[in-house]
């Protein structure tokens, strides 16, 4: 239990870190926390994080851009209403991955180290 205890501290953290805006899958959150493909693990911990954290779990979605809950679910209507909150906005029930990924050490650098598009 101890092992599985800080795997999902691991993950926890790693999703404490996904900046206002952004978005992460569950599959990039495993590989960050160093837990491999261990996506379902990602989810598994968001489920059982304690009452008091106030992780932005809303901010991971899965590898198609789209919320894991069934779309007619309080939970998927929670998590949308809060990354739309975040100004990001949703195509045919999807995001943008391309646009809203969150790309650690990029996603930080200030803007001046970006070229114009």
């Amino acid at each position: 239990m101890s092992e599985e205890l800080s795997a999902y501290e691991k993950i926890w953290q790693t999703v404490s870190n996904i900046p206002y805006g952004r978005v992460a899958t569950y599959g990039q959150i495993a590989r960050l926390a160093g837990l491999g493909k261990r996506a379902r693990m990602v989810g598994y911990a968001l489920h059982r994080t304690p009452e008091h954290c106030t992780i932005p779990w809303h901010r991971v979605i899965n590898a198609q851009g789209r919320i894991s809950f069934p779309p007619d679910s309080d939970q998927y209507r929670r998590q949308r209403d809060r990354l739309i909150a975040e100004d990001i906005p949703f195509v045919a029930e999807r995001v943008d991955l391309k646009r809203y990924r969150w790309r650690p050490g990029i996603d930080e650098a200030p803007e001046m180290y970006f070229e114009d598009d």
